[in-house]
């Protein structure tokens, strides 16, 4: 296993933190573990929970349904709403008889 930081292969223990073994690499004293966590969601998850709220699904009802927090899903539309364009308004001009 490699520093993530330097690359470096040189590394030792260093103790247990919430039942995970640390490491330190002695290239350049970075802390770290092997066990990576990963909150990753697919982007068909993404795409379904997307779909579930423009269906009229309020963001708490989709995080129940697919099992995942609201606070994430409010996130994914807030990140694809800024994505799209608005529709402009249209000005309207008013014919005044004379």
């Amino acid at each position: 296993m490699k520093c993530l930081k330097c690359g470096s292969d040189n590394y030792c223990k260093d103790g247990v933190i919430k039942g995970v073994q640390r490491y330190r690499s002695k290239e350049c004293n970075y802390h770290y573990t092997v066990i990576q966590k990963s909150n990753v969601k697919s982007a068909e998850m993404r795409r379904l929970a997307l779909e579930m709220y423009l269906e009229g699904l309020g963001f708490r009802s989709v995080g129940r349904v697919l099992k995942i927090s609201y606070g994430t899903v409010y996130q994914w539309v807030k990140k694809y709403g800024e994505k799209q364009e608005l529709p402009q308004k249209r000005v309207q001009f008013k014919l005044s008889r004379c």
